[in-house]
C-alpha cells in the first residue's frame, strides 16, 4: 500500500483562502444586501451617532484578548488546560471591558455632547460576553488550517444579523437597528463557533504556566491600543468639529471606501499568519506572493471606486447621499496604501517580532491624529486629504521598518506593485473617458456600462504590461494538486 500523503501546506492555502475570502464574499453579499436597505431607511445622523459610539467600542476591543488566542496559533502544542486557561483569561478580560464601558458610558457622553450615546454605549457592553466564544474557537481552527467551518458560522451569523438589521429599520427604530444588529451576529457566531471547534467552554482561572501566552497576547494588544488612537483620531476630532450630519457623511463614506481594506484584506491576513507560522523561514518570498495577489484585485477596485463614484453613490446608497461623491476618490488613494500597508504585520508576527507591528502602530498613532488634525481645518474634504498624506507617510515607515525584518528589499517590492498599478490607471483613465462621453441616462444604467468596460480594460492593459501576473493568479486559483508531501503539521488542540 502506498503511503498516504497529507495536502501540502501550498494546498491548505489555497482552500483556506477560497474557504475564507470566498465565504466572505457570501457574508458581505448578505450584509450589503440589508446595508444598502437600511442606510435608505436611516437619517446620516443616526450614523454619525453611531460613529460617535463606536470610538468607545473601538478602543476597548483593542484589549479584548484575541491577541491571547492568537498566541496559540504559533505554539507547538497545546492541551485541554492550556486551552481552559486561555478561556478564562478571556471571560475575566472581556468582563471587566463590559464593566468599564458601562460606567465610562456618560462621559463619551459628554464628550460629544450627545446624550444618547450613552444609552447606546451601555447596551452594547454585551458583546463583550460573547468575545471569548468566538475569540478561542478561532484560534483553534486557524491551528488547523480549517477555515470552512467558521465561513459557515460567519454567514449564519450575517443571515442573523441582516434580519434584525431590516426588520429594525422597517419598525422604526433608528439608530437602536445599528446596535441590535452585530449583537444577534456576535451571540450567533459565539454559540456556532464552539460547537463548530468543540472548544471547551467551562474556564480555568488557574493560569501557571500560560505566562509566555500572557506576554505574547500583551505585545499585541498594546499594538491594537496604538491602532485605536491610529484608526479612530479622525472620528474623535471630527465628532467635536462637526455636526452629526456631517460626521454622518464622512463616516460613511469611509465605510464604503474601507470596504475591501476592512472587509477582505483581514480574511487573508488570518490564513497568511496561520500559514506564516509554520513556515516562517519563507519570509519575503510569502509575503511578496501575497501582496502581488491582494493587490492584483485591490488596486483595480480602489481606482474603479475613484472614477465610478458620481453613479454608484446614488444607485447604492440614494441621492441623499450625494456628498459623498468627492470624498471617495481621495480616500481610494488612501485605502489603497492603508491595503498594501497592514499586509505586513502577519509576516513580522509570524516570525515572533510582535514588537515591530508595535513599533509602527505608535508612529502610526502620532502621524495619523496629526494628519486628522490639520485637515480638520477644512472640513469633511480635510479628514479625507488627511488621511491621503498620513498613510503615505505611515507607508513608508512600514516597509521601512519591517522589509529588513522579513527579508524584504524595495526593489522587489516595487516591482510586485508597478504592473497592476500601471493597469489600474490606464483602466481609471478609460472609464473616466468613456463615462463622460455617455448620453444622459440613468444612473444605474451608467454603472452597468462602465463596470464591464473597466474590467475588460483593466485586464487587458495587465495582459500586456505583465501576462505572468494573470497566469500566477489563475494558477492559484486552478491549483487542487493536493499529492505532494506535507511538511510536518502543526499539532491540533486536544479535544
Amino acid at each position: 500500500m502506498g503511503e498516504r500523503r497529507a495536502p501540502s501546506l501550498a494546498a491548505q492555502v489555497r482552500s483556506a483562502v477560497i474557504w475564507r475570502s470566498g465565504s466572505q464574499i457570501g457574508t458581505q453579499i448578505v450584509s450589503w444586501a440589508s446595508t444598502l436597505v437600511v442606510i435608505r431607511l436611516l437619517a446620516p445622523q443616526d450614523y454619525g451617532l453611531f460613529a460617535m459610539a463606536q470610538v468607545m467600542l473601538v478602543l476597548l476591543n483593542t484589549m479584548n484578548g484575541y491577541g491571547l488566542a492568537s498566541a496559540l496559533i504559533r505554539e507547538e502544542e497545546v492541551t485541554e488546560e492550556r486551552l481552559r486557561q486561555t478561556l478564562g483569561m478571556l471571560m475575566l478580560l472581556n468582563g471587566g471591558l463590559a464593566l468599564v464601558q458601562f460606567l465610562a458610558a456618560p462621559l463619551v457622553a459628554l464628550w460629544f455632547e450627545q446624550p444618547l450615546v450613552a444609552n447606546l454605549l451601555r447596551v452594547q457592553s454585551l458583546l463583550y460576553l460573547a468575545i471569548p466564544f468566538t475569540a478561542l474557537p478561532h484560534a483553534i481552527m486557524s491551528r488547523r488550517m480549517d477555515f470552512r467551518r467558521p465561513a459557515q458560522v460567519r454567514l449564519v451569523a450575517a443571515i442573523a444579523g441582516a434580519a434584525t438589521a431590516l426588520t429594525g429599520a422597517l419598525s422604526g427604530w433608528g439608530v437602536w437597528t445599528l446596535v441590535s444588529a452585530p449583537l444577534v451576529m456576535i451571540v450567533t457566531e459565539a454559540i456556532g463557533m464552539t460547537r463548530a471547534a468543540r472548544a471547551p467552554i467551562r474556564p480555568s482561572f488557574r493560569f501557571a504556566g500560560a505566562g509566555h501566552i500572557a506576554g505574547f497576547g500583551g505585545v499585541m494588544t498594546a499594538t491594537q491600543l496604538f491602532w485605536f488612537v491610529q484608526s479612530q483620531a479622525d472620528v474623535m476630532i471630527a465628532g467635536r468639529v462637526l455636526d452629526p450630519h456631517s460626521l454622518g457623511v464622512y463616516s460613511t463614506g469611509l465605510f464604503l471606501a474601507q470596504l475591501l481594506a476592512a472587509k477582505f484584506v483581514p480574511p487573508i491576513n488570518e490564513v497568511a499568519y496561520a500559514a506564516y507560522a509554520r513556515q516562517p523561514e519563507l519570509g519575503a518570498t510569502a509575503l511578496l506572493a501575497t501582496i502581488r495577489l491582494v493587490m492584483l484585485v485591490a488596486l483595480p477596485a480602489y481606482a474603479g471606486l475613484a472614477v465610478v463614484s458620481p453613479v454608484l453613490v446614488p444607485v447604492l446608497l440614494g441621492r441623499q447621499w450625494l456628498e459623498i461623491v468627492p470624498l471617495l476618490p481621495i480616500l481610494a488613494g488612501a485605502m489603497a496604501m492603508m491595503t498594501l500597508q497592514i499586509l505586513f504585520a502577519p509576516a513580522t508576527n509570524a516570525r515572533g517580532v510582535p514588537l515591530a507591528a508595535l513599533r509602527i502602530t505608535m508612529i502610526g498613532s502620532v502621524v495619523m491624529p496629526v494628519a486628522y488634525y490639520i485637515g480638520s481645518h477644512w472640513g469633511v474634504m480635510g479628514f479625507a486629504w488627511g488621511w491621503v498624506g498620513g498613510m503615505a507617510v505611515l507607508t513608508t515607515a512600514t516597509v521601512t521598518l519591517s522589509g529588513p525584518i522579513i527579508g524584504l528589499r524595495a526593489d522587489g517590492l516595487l516591482r510586485a506593485l508597478l504592473p497592476p498599478l500601471a493597469a489600474s490607471l490606464a483602466m481609471a483613465g478609460g472609464v473616466w473617458l468613456g463615462l463622460r462621453s455617455l448620453p444622459a441616462m440613468a444612473d444605474w444604467l451608467a454603472l452597468g456600462i462602465a463596470v464591464p468596460i473597466g474590467v475588460a480594460l483593466y485586464l487587458g492593459a495587465l495582459n500586456i504590461i505583465a501576462p505572468e501576473r494573470l497566469a500566477e493568479a489563475l494558477k492559484f486559483a486552478r491549483n487542487r494538486s493536493g499529492s505532494e508531501p506535507a511538511p510536518a503539521p502543526a499539532p491540533a488542540p486536544a479535544e
